[in-house]
């Protein structure tokens, strides 16, 4: 949905404002594209996993405290990738889902009782 000129208005008048307070901060955010943060964070957290690989290792060796903490640091670096992955690649944000139905729900699935209690009534219905 496009913006109304009054909003479209408000909007420019809140950029220049930003280019005024702080020209090379608001220069890189507007040159830089979302994925290419992700796409570092994603480095990141690999080059965090091969530490954790190695703290893992040494930690096997010399101390299990440190295997312990290298164990941590995998998991941690891990998930972090993993949200950067699935935020990189469209799976973390907005997406275009069925305009009637929320985003990320599947329609909920009865339980065990009452599947059950349904089966129970057919039964009932067809005698």
């Amino acid at each position: 949905m496009p913006l109304s000129e009054h909003e479209q208005r408000l909007l420019d008048q809140i950029e220049q404002a930003l280019y005024a307070e702080d020209p090379k901060w608001a220069n890189t955010v507007r040159i830089s594209d979302p994925r290419n943060h992700y796409k570092r964070r994603l480095v990141k957290a690999s080059i965090g996993f091969t530490l954790g690989v190695v703290m893992l290792m040494v930690g096997v060796i010399a101390n299990p405290i440190i295997g312990v903490a290298g164990f941590v640091v995998m998991l941690a670096t891990c998930l972090w990738g993993l949200s950067s992955w699935k935020r990189m690649n469209g799976f973390g944000g907005e997406s275009s889902a069925a305009p009637g139905r929320p985003r990320g729900r599947r329609p909920q699935r009865q339980g065990f009782m009452e599947r059950m209690e349904e089966r129970w009534r057919r039964r009932h219905d067809e005698r």
